[in-house]
């Protein structure tokens, strides 16, 4: 991979008016913020807000090897007097959330906002999480924007918000507020100095008398916001000509109420949490009923409850999933006994089913395919593209719960294991980026305990779940610029792995790696596989001459088709009687050679040899010969 020399792009000038989804929105208001110092960790659907940032100029961005190091970076540039932010998934929170219960009562200098992207519908998560709970939790402020232009005037806010109080602000972004693109006016970078590192062991070094001495300022801060709120801009009260019902939301329901309800009156909560109670009340004595539509969680509407404040939520509104105008039409019909909307009459079109995959030639195509072909085994798996080995055609995974945890779950699954189980073999997949992200500990753990586990550590240089995104494994940068590359073999040795127990393998090589996978696997002891083969999305990857079949060939053996790369398709499907009269299925299969990249894997397991490069390009249209000049001028 060629070095790429970084240059920023040149920033919009103030008063444009941009197309730009939330993250792009963030992005720029970070920038003009007068931010130093940016970190993150990859993670749909806040992936976007650091590859944005980093293109723009004046200020250090980072991947961080996971979100708590990200946000220790922030904090530690907030500490100096620098702005600073971080931005990860809901998820990428709880890793964090150790360094944030406590920097909440060091408080911060200089602004520190941290962006949380909730994915509301499950698009790309192992859960559907809350975070706003967070603020509660760690008596910080939350912001919730709407729309994109919301997400960049509230991402400045609180930066002002944070310097105010000298407290970090959570700025809550849903999947959609992320993604959705709408016009935003921006404005001009304003430059902060900053003030440098003071001293101060009882502010910064967090020992328990310390915390102690912190812990009313911290309360007596709480009411200070909670004022803040009441008087804020943020939270507003829009009037409505039908005021049966009233309803109390935030983020991007909001956006969903007044496309269902555009005559009712609402009260947008853009600064959520301390919640504005008396704002409420006054807006509790303009309606007739209040209803509370929140995604996901009835946060605020056990709080409001809990004030005395009579409010419908959670029991006519579902607790997952977004609150879209379908949802919410005929849960407030049935609130007011009127008849439910009619529904559209639209025959849905026919899809033809298409499970989610890896890519073609993906390296960790031969890892499912060689981990199918294990008997008796218990596989764990991690976070990642890797995951998908738990689909067809593989099945090759029995157990994944979040970042680094496959480690874990191996070593309790062999100390735990059952007597009927003692012959078993218990395998853990991670990731290269997983890896260091949070599985060293669990390796490190089942190396200390002396555990019986295979690990398979997929090294494919990249984050390949969220866009191919540089980390230590590739040696490059959030720029593209080089930097150290980590070598993995080396590292699990020193993680205490025995180095005869150490494997590095072509997981392209299938007879290899099952050969080294099914050895490892009888050893009773801690053995690494390490696959090193780059992800077929990053300049890394080198495609090789394409494959086709020959179809008189082809006897329908489907072993091809086990390995599960798209580019393979099943034309044709029978079953032929055996002498023995057992019945065998056959699949005739084709392959797409504009899609092959030749990596050869549909190539080892093919029986009867039908597979060979291709002889001639295959073009879609025909090419005619070039025109004579004689035929030219007739």
């Amino acid at each position: 991979m060629a070095t790429a020399v970084w240059k920023p792009i040149q920033p919009a000038a103030a008063q444009s008016r941009l197309l730009m989804s939330g993250n792009d929105a963030v992005a720029r208001a970070v920038w003009e913020a007068g931010v130093r110092v940016a970190a993150a960790y990859p993670g749909t659907p806040a992936t976007e807000m650091l590859e944005v940032i980093s293109t723009y100029p004046d200020l250090y961005a980072e991947w961080s090897v996971n979100e708590k190091v990200s946000l220790e970076v922030a904090f530690g540039a907030s500490m100096a007097g620098s702005r600073a932010f971080c931005a990860m998934k809901h998820v990428g929170l709880n890793v964090a959330s150790d360094a944030l219960m406590t920097m909440t009562l060091t408080g911060v200098v200089g602004g520190l906002v941290i962006a949380v992207a909730d994915d509301v519908g499950l698009s790309s998560s192992q859960n559907e999480q809350d975070s706003r709970y967070w603020g509660r939790f760690a008596h910080v402020p939350v912001l919730e924007p709407a729309d994109s232009q919301e997400a960049y005037d509230f991402a400045l806010a609180a930066f002002a918000l944070s310097e105010r109080f000298q407290v970090p602000v959570l700025l809550r972004m849903t999947t959609r507020v992320c993604h959705v693109k709408a016009l935003v006016t921006v404005g001009e970078r304003q430059e902060n100095t900053a003030c440098g590192f003071a001293k101060d062991a009882s502010r910064w070094v967090m020992t328990p008398a310390a915390a102690g001495q912190r812990l009313p300022q911290m309360f007596e801060r709480d009411l200070q916001l909670r004022q803040e709120s009441e008087a804020s801009k943020l939270n507003l009260i829009e009037a409505g000509s039908d005021r049966r019902i009233g309803f109390i939301t935030s983020g991007p329901a909001y956006m969903h109420v007044r496309e269902s309800f555009p005559e009712a009156p609402v009260l947008k909560l853009g600064f959520s949490h301390p919640l504005p109670f008396t704002l409420i009340r006054e807006f509790a004595g303009q309606c007739e009923q209040l209803v509370v539509v929140e995604e996901v969680e009835p946060l605020i509407e056990t709080e409001v409850k809990a004030q005395g404040i009579a409010v419908t939520g959670k029991d006519i509104l579902p607790r997952k999933g977004e609150l879209a105008p379908n949802v919410l039409k005929p849960a407030i019909a049935r609130l007011l006994g009127e008849a439910l909307p009619e529904e559209a009459n639209i025959t849905p079109m026919p899809v033809f089913p298409r499970p989610p995959t890896m890519c073609v030639a993906c390296p960790h195509l031969g890892v499912y395919y060689t981990l199918s072909q294990l008997r008796n085994s218990t596989i764990s798996g991690d976070i990642g593209c890797y995951t998908l080995g738990a689909g067809h055609p593989w099945n090759a995974l029995d157990a994944c719960i979040s970042m680094g945890a496959s480690m874990g779950m191996a070593h309790g699954l062999d100390k735990g294991r059952a007597e009927a189980e003692k012959d078993k073999k218990i395998v853990a997949v991670i990731g290269d980026s997983t890896f260091m992200h949070m599985g060293m500990q669990g390796l490190l753990n089942i190396a200390y305990n002396r555990g019986n586990v295979t690990v398979l550590l997929l090294d494919n240089r990249a984050v390949g779940m969220t866009g191919g995104q540089n980390n230590p494994a590739n040696g490059y940068d959030i720029h593209g610029e080089e930097a150290p590359r980590i070598d993995f073999a080396q590292l699990v040795k020193a993680l205490g792995v025995k180095e005869e127990r150490v494997h590095v393998v072509d997981p392209y090589a299938l007879p290899v790696l099952f050969k080294t996978l099914r050895e490892e696997t009888k050893i009773p002891e801690l053995s690494v596989i390490i696959t090193d083969q780059p992800c077929v999305l990053i300049n890394d990857y080198h495609n090789h001459a394409p494959f086709e079949v020959i179809e008189d060939k082809c006897t329908g053996c489907g072993n091809c088709v086990e390995i599960g790369c798209p580019a393979i398709h099943v034309t044709r499907r029978d079953t032929v009687k055996k002498p023995n009269g057992k019945e065998v299925a056959r699949a005739f299969v084709r392959i797409e050679s504009v899609a092959c990249t030749g990596c050869a894997l549909c190539l080892q397991p093919c029986a009867p040899e039908a597979i060979v490069h291709v002889s001639a390009p295959k073009m879609p249209i025909k090419i005619m010969p070039p025109m004579s000049k004689k035929s030219a001028k007739e």
